[in-house]
């Protein structure tokens, strides 16, 4: 765990604040980007690659916005506590968090390492139940929580047993979640994308599997990260009040 490099900026308490984990790269990168062009001062939550965070805050800064960037191992809550410590104490407060940060280990049921599964849990579940623990006991009225799953779900890919149960769970607790904050006045919603174009997920394909799901997509192609950005601007705004305790699958119709 380690606190930012930036100095603190003047807090901002008319202002609006995101947290995004998993903000250095993929899907939460395009977040950062989209959220801060917005106007959300946003708080960039990444795991290792300091590199990549301090990269995605620049880009920010290029384009007229504030971020920072904090290290955070989601499942670890004094390190999640220190995240939304931060983002409270440098831009005012918090109304937005989007937990992007995940694992996602591929392999037959039979055969998937039972240490790559503990590793996934950790992440997927258990530093979800984390981030939104914190979330919830931060959030300022008006505020929106958006987790994410993944339309796997549903589709029930072969090799991807583990990590569909892990966004089962994200789906449970997000329904859950957005129940027991009524009268909070704050939104708990999930994201489920289908199959997307990040190195995460070009890394884990080969080619002939890419163009495959690409083609079982009406749209016929793939979604890009963004594509979800969009979805996730829109549940955090205004426009998106209305929306609450929902899974939203952005997929592009994929079956």
């Amino acid at each position: 765990m380690s606190t930012p490099n930036t100095p603190d900026l003047p807090a901002t308490p008319t202002g609006r604040t995101a947290v995004v984990t998993g903000g250095s790269r993929g899907i939460g990168r395009r977040v950062v980007t989209r959220l801060a062009a917005d106007g959300f001062a946003v708080l960039v939550g990444y795991a290792g690659n300091q590199t990549e965070a301090e990269a995605a805050v620049a880009e920010v800064e290029t384009a007229g916005g504030r971020a920072i960037a904090v290290r955070a191992d989601v499942a670890d809550e004094q390190a999640v506590g220190v995240l939304f410590d931060t983002a409270e104490r440098t831009f005012g407060g918090v109304d937005a968090v989007v937990h992007a940060a995940g694992r996602m280990p591929l392999a037959p049921l039979a055969e998937l390492d039972l240490a790559d599964l503990d590793d996934l849990h950790r992440t997927n579940i258990r530093g979800t139940f984390v981030v939104d623990q914190q979330a919830v006991r931060r959030l300022r009225p008006g505020g929106a929580l958006v987790n994410f799953s993944s339309s796997v779900v549903g589709l029930a890919f072969p090799n991807y047993s583990a990590y569909a149960a892990s966004k089962g769970a994200v789906e449970a607790m997000t329904m859950v979640l957005a129940r027991e904050m009524r009268g909070r006045d704050v939104t708990v919603n999930a994201v489920a994308p289908g199959p997307t174009a990040t190195d995460l997920f070009l890394r884990a394909n080969d080619e002939q599997r890419v163009a495959k799901l690409a083609a079982q997509v009406p749209l016929e192609r793939l979604g890009t990260p963004d594509d979800i950005a969009e979805v996730v601007a829109f549940l955090v705004s205004p426009a998106g009040r209305w929306v609450n305790g929902q899974v939203l699958r952005a997929n592009g119709g994929i079956v």
